[in-house]
């Protein structure tokens, strides 16, 4: 296998893999808390950090994880103003993410149109060593993040009325949470890209949660899938020349379809059973 010879290879495979460990935990509670666009909102305005970058001369991955912290904090603000309507507040941050972006791109005459369809759809040249360090920070905060707070975060997602009750900073829990996962996006924008990076963090978890009921199994699931979606993606991308983050996504939408099928047909031969026997009876 020849791509394994190429450093910027290697760097995607390794971020790849760090990926697949952290997607399914934010994927998980994204989905529990019914914030799943929340992620593809942090992902459009993510992109204003990267103009902003590419305006000022600034590496691009600083002033996004700036502005995505910003605006992860502002979100729950805005969720806690909109309670009833909570879906307002993604609206309105990711309309102003994509215009402020928009018009960063303007002002800069069009000279960041090329490094910005890098971090839209996604290019495993960009990967250097510096992203792969933050990768693995931030997965052992994830990851230490969730064995240390697992069970305060499973009554907040459940319950938030439960979860101040008992005496659990929610707001502060709420925004965290909210940052990790701008955090996290901002790290994995230049291998998946801002439009897809939202469907490589649900869909692990959401495919899983087809094949378990258990809280840790769906993570423990969530993380093969992904390893096995992100990896091959990867691979096959290198192959035929596709973007990274879209052939990824692609690979996980087939997975997606073929346990679905399966998962019916399962269902449909079990209910066909279950008559043939009160048939007998």
């Amino acid at each position: 296998m020849e791509m394994f010879f190429y450093g910027f290879m290697q760097r995607a495979f390794q971020a790849s893999f760090l990926i697949s460990l952290i997607a399914p935990i934010l994927g998980l509670f994204l989905i529990l808390r019914r914030q799943s666009l929340m992620a593809d909102t942090l992902s459009h305005i993510s992109l204003a950090g990267v103009a902003l970058g590419l305006l000022i001369g600034v590496n691009p991955t600083w002033t996004n994880l700036l502005v995505v912290i910003v605006i992860a904090t502002l979100l729950e603000y805005l969720r806690q103003i909109y309670r009833t309507y909570s879906e307002i507040s993604i609206a309105i941050l990711m309309s102003a993410g994509m215009a402020l972006a928009l018009v960063l791109m303007g002002i800069n005459d069009g000279g960041v149109t090329l490094s910005m369809t890098q971090f839209l759809f996604g290019s495993i040249v960009t990967i250097n060593e510096q992203q792969i360090w933050l990768l693995l920070v931030l997965t052992a905060i994830v990851g230490l993040l969730y064995l240390i707070f697992r069970k305060p975060m499973y009554v907040l997602t459940f319950d938030e009325e439960t979860a101040f009750t008992v005496g659990l900073p929610i707001k502060t829990m709420s925004i965290l949470f909210n940052v990790l996962t701008g955090v996290t996006i901002a790290v994995i924008m230049p291998i998946v890209g801002a439009l897809l990076v939202s469907a490589i963090i649900i869909l692990p978890a959401a495919i899983s949660l087809r094949l378990s009921k258990s809280f840790n199994g769906v993570i423990l699931i969530g993380i093969v899938i992904a390893l096995v979606g992100m990896l091959s993606g990867l691979a096959v991308s290198y192959e035929i020349g596709t973007p990274p983050g879209a052939t990824i996504t692609l690979i996980l939408m087939i997975i997606f379809a073929v346990i679905t099928l399966l998962k019916y047909s399962l269902r449909h031969i079990q209910l066909e059973r279950l008559y043939k026997k009160t048939d007998m009876s």
